[in-house]
């Protein structure tokens, strides 16, 4: 101790850390306890003369009779050791030790006391004194460490709250508070509650667990620094998105942390410290979902046999994770993503372990392949989420997506009228609406191909297809490619400045695809109201901010053009359709214009056959006769609209 106090003083750093104080020497205990041994005999000299006015020690020489009382109880205290523990962290048992040692140190002074009686026919001094003495003593030594113990904890409190994150929770509701009292009660967090915030203009005055309670002008009219806070903490079930998101404007431009806690039902005091994470741009973006109808879902698929092409990718996965909930007797999982489908299986089988499914490795071009599931297994209800999505990609390859998203869908659906499956549900993109690259085209063919089959003679089978945007955390969706951008230092890649998308969550559009199996009466193309569009180069900023950082400061933010086949915007209706309600008023009915049988089948027959050829002109020449809606944009393919 004495080198590192050495070390700290000459070395040139003059600060001592409480921290670095190691423990005291016992010998140095041991000086310590005998002067408050020294300390309680005066004390209770002064207190006996003044009760008793006479003389309570008999013995001509005073400073014996106290050399001999501070002997024998130093005596005991080196017999039971009490001044070998660290005192910082003294228990009852240290306590016990002192207790023994001051009560023997009483019994033995009082045993010669009383022989020194029966031999001299007086005592030496008082009975009271030392029954007094007794008391002073040890409650001097407990008490001298009780404060040395509570001195430390205050030390370890004020570092380890100077450590932590100085917090606001947002509201003054129940919740906010069971969440506030939560942290408070556990010291092991690395946050501090320093006040709450509301909107209401009537808390000037009032507090909450002690806590101040600050209005939003306090907010906007000062600095963190000014306030001496490092963020603020909401419960983002508690608040709509417009409130959420008016709130986290703010809270970005005072450069403040964002933190989000789950609600109280769903918080466990265990994990507390695991449920309190940086607010995400998803958490900006979710909508309430829609409120879809269990018991229709449920005698749809209850002991059922279901097939989910694309059951490995991002939408295809959540839909079999949903429908697993209403016990089918059979999910059938269908992909060509060796990886991803190995990862679903243990998902699965794992989460799910008295649900029947058959992982089938494969690709839905391949018509034999696809015939032998059909004629093997009784589908009752067909979800076709396998495709080829990523716009630039499939702009290079067009005869691939004419494989996947044409002849794969055509495959799927003529199996499904042949084999009498209930109810054919078709994935489809905002991106197959007026397109401009081929990916979209090539689902709108699908989807021409999917409702030309409804009226077939024969069909019993009803078609039903559902359209939506991006879906926030989709492979290759742009949220996850902006994240790993902004944890690699940046820059931040966008296309163009003023590029917009809708966005939806995978559960939500999941829900959609769900619901349209079980409202679908066959033929309709269902589209979802996707709300405001969202500005990408926003999104972006948002995102920079919510990680820490500052955009174009921290983290660069730069434009490299459209890519092939992209546009600024996205619809979810072309020009000459019309749309129908439904009694979910989140849900429409598209009526977009339809080819007869023959036609489609024919073009797609042609496209198929240019594909096998790989060329890739003639691909992109009959996919504009099949969609005349089609125009190339930032495309080698925009000479073929002239």
């Amino acid at each position: 101790m004495y080198n590192s106090f050495r070390k700290k003083i000459f070395g040139g750093d003059n600060v001592v850390n409480l921290s670095d104080v190691r423990y005291l020497p016992r010998w140095i205990i041991l000086i310590i306890d005998i002067i408050i041994l020294v300390v309680s005999l005066f004390l209770s000299t002064y207190i006996i003369e003044k009760i008793t006015q006479r003389e309570f020690i008999y013995h001509e020489d005073k400073s014996t009779v106290f050399a001999f009382i501070i002997i024998v109880n130093t005596v005991f205290m080196y017999f039971f050791k009490t001044y070998a523990g660290i005192i910082r962290h003294s228990t009852f048992i240290d306590l016990f030790k002192l207790l023994v040692s001051c009560f023997c140190t009483m019994f033995a002074v009082g045993t010669i006391n009383m022989f020194y009686f029966w031999s001299t026919g007086s005592k030496f001094i008082l009975t009271p004194y030392l029954i007094l003495y007794f008391v002073i003593s040890f409650m001097g030594l407990f008490l001298f460490r009780l404060y040395v113990k509570e001195f430390f904890h205050v030390v370890r409190e004020y570092r380890r709250s100077a450590l932590k994150k100085r917090i606001l929770v947002l509201g003054i509701d129940e919740q906010s508070i069971a969440i506030a009292r939560a942290i408070l009660d556990n010291p092991s967090l690395p946050y501090q509650v320093v006040g709450f915030l509301t909107q209401r203009t009537d808390s000037k005055r009032a507090s909450l667990l002690g806590k101040p309670i600050y209005e939003k002008q306090k907010i906007e009219e000062n600095t963190k620094e000014d306030l001496i806070i490092d963020g603020v903490l909401v419960v983002k079930e508690m608040m709509a998105r417009d409130e959420m998101n008016s709130w986290v404007n703010l809270f970005l431009e005072k450069d403040l942390n964002v933190f989000k806690a789950p609600s109280v039902q769903k918080l466990r005091d265990s994990d507390l410290g695991g449920s309190i994470k940086n607010l995400q741009i998803e958490d900006l973006l979710n909508r309430k979902p829609i409120k879809i109808q269990n018991e229709k879902i449920k005698s749809r698929h209850f002991e059922r046999v279901v097939l989910v092409t694309g059951g490995a990718g991002s939408i295809g996965s959540e839909i079999v994770r949903q429908v697993a909930l209403v016990n089918p007797s059979l999910i059938v999982i269908l992909d060509q993503a060796e990886t991803p489908l190995y990862e679903i299986e243990l998902e699965m089988r794992a989460k799910y372990p008295n649900i029947a499914f058959k992982f089938v490795l494969g690709d839905v071009s391949n018509q034999h392949r696809m015939e032998s599931l059909f004629q093997h297994y009784n589908f009752s209800m067909v979800y076709h989420a396998a495709a080829y999505k990523h716009v630039p990609l499939v702009e290079e390859n067009p005869h691939e997506a004419i494989f996947v998203n044409i002849l794969g869908s055509k495959i799927i659906a003529r199996l499904s009228s042949k084999y009498k499956v209930n109810r054919f549900v078709m994935i489809s993109t905002d991106k197959a609406v007026n397109p401009t690259n081929v990916m979209g085209a090539s689902k709108r063919a699908a989807e021409l191909f999917v409702q030309s089959l409804q009226n077939l003679e024969g069909n019993t089978t009803k078609f039903i297809t559902t359209r939506f945007g991006n879906v926030l955390g989709s492979n290759g969706s742009v949220i996850p490619h902006f994240k790993k951008q902004i944890e690699a230092g940046g820059p931040v890649t966008i296309t163009h400045p003023d590029i917009v998308r809708y966005f939806m969550t995978i559960p939500e559009a999941c829900e959609l695809v769900l619901q349209a199996g079980t409202m679908g009466e066959g033929g309709e193309i269902f589209v979802f109201d996707m709300g405001e569009p969202v500005k990408i180069l926003d999104l972006a900023k948002r995102m920079i901010k919510l990680s820490g950082f500052e955009p174009n400061i921290d983290i660069k933010i730069i434009y490299t053009g459209l890519r092939p086949g992209e546009k600024l915007y996205e619809e979810l209706l072309s020009d000459n359709a019309k749309t129908l309600p439904t009694h979910n008023d989140k849900i429409m009915v598209s009526k977009d214009p339809s080819i007869g049988f023959e036609e489609i089948d024919l073009l797609t027959r042609q496209i198929t056959k240019a594909s096998l050829r790989r060329d890739k002109v003639e691909v992109v020449k009959i996919l504009k006769a099949i969609v005349p809606e089609f125009r190339s944009n930032n495309s080698i393919y925009e000479a073929l609209d002239k």
